[in-house]
């Protein structure tokens, strides 16, 4: 596996701009620090609620997520899980309550990261990603896998230990590969889930399974959803996906066959696209450029010369 050289690598993608955080794990362990940190004045707080979080646009033109002094915080006995400070001292701190908080101003919304991930700053996007990937995992792994007790919360939720056997468990995520497939003609391949509103396509992408290279995952995922073989693989770049617990890793990778069988459980429909007749499938409304938080959309520009257009702005 080789690694290219581009200058758009250089432009963050979603989700991976440096947040200026540092996660300061060495004081997970401390509660006498963590409890100096929770009482501070300078210290803010967010909630999350199945995946969401509260932004608020400001009078500038930013939006923001809604944060509070650990005070005014809404009161929960175990799930407060620490996230880091920034340069000037500042700790920040995540509350997982079954339901977002109201506001007496009416003017913050609910946002997911899908939403909310393309509107905030790095620091306020990698604070949201941190806590909805802590969120998802402690909702699931409430019960011991070894002996199937009830776990309880550590280390400010990274994590969870058996009061019954005394394991402890840490958060999973999961690998996938994401990939832009070219053939011998610089075509990309895209496909169209099946779930996905008509004329969406973005790449191939799918999990890596046990004792499998990235790589093998790469031609595997391919020549199951589209029946098309791939030889050379390039890595590009990651980004954390926790929908629920994923970390995407992006390749760009060479066809060795053209002839396209989509699978029909997860790719409706694939097809090769020249950089004319993606430009023009773009143009005519034909074809909607992938979420643009998504590394897809960056794999894509690669392959494509230039950032995808907007829709209703084809450049």
């Amino acid at each position: 596996m080789t690694t290219i050289s581009n200058e758009a690598l250089y432009r963050p993608i979603g989700l991976t701009a440096p947040s200026g955080i540092d996660r300061a794990a060495h004081h997970r362990l401390d509660e006498a620090w963590l409890a100096a940190a929770w009482s501070h004045p300078t210290t803010r707080v967010f909630v999350v609620s199945g995946g969401q979080t509260l932004i608020d646009d400001t009078p500038d033109g930013r939006t923001e997520l809604v944060m509070t002094p650990a005070f005014e915080a809404p009161v929960t006995e175990t799930h407060r899980y620490f996230l880091g400070t920034d340069e000037e001292g500042v700790s920040y701190f995540a509350l997982q309550k079954d339901s977002l908080p109201g506001r007496m101003d009416q003017s913050a919304r609910p946002a997911g990261l899908r939403e909310a991930g393309l509107l905030l700053s790095p620091r306020d996007a990698g604070l949201m990603v941190h806590a909805v990937a802590l969120e998802n995992w402690q909702r699931l792994h409430r019960f011991c896998s070894r002996c199937g007790q009830r776990t309880v919360i550590a280390a400010a939720g990274h994590i969870r230990r058996c009061p019954a056997c005394g394991a402890e468990h840490y958060p999973r995520t999961d690998p996938a590969v994401i990939m832009l497939v070219t053939d011998e003609e610089d075509r990309a391949l895209l496909g169209r889930q099946v779930h996905w509103p008509e004329g969406r396509f973005s790449t191939l992408a799918g999990f890596v399974e046990p004792g499998e290279s990235i790589e093998q995952s790469v031609a595997r995922e391919v020549f199951e959803e589209a029946g098309v073989t791939v030889g050379e693989v390039e890595y590009v770049a990651s980004q954390p996906w926790p929908f629920p617990s994923s970390l995407m890793l992006g390749f760009m990778a060479r066809a060795t066959s053209s002839e396209i069988d989509v699978d029909g459980d997860e790719i409706e429909e694939a097809r090769w696209f020249s950089r004319e007749e993606l430009r023009a499938a773009f143009e005519s409304g034909e074809v909607l450029p992938p979420y643009g938080i998504s590394i897809a959309a960056r794999l894509i520009e690669l392959w494509y010369g230039k950032p995808l257009p907007k829709p209703g702005n084809v450049v």
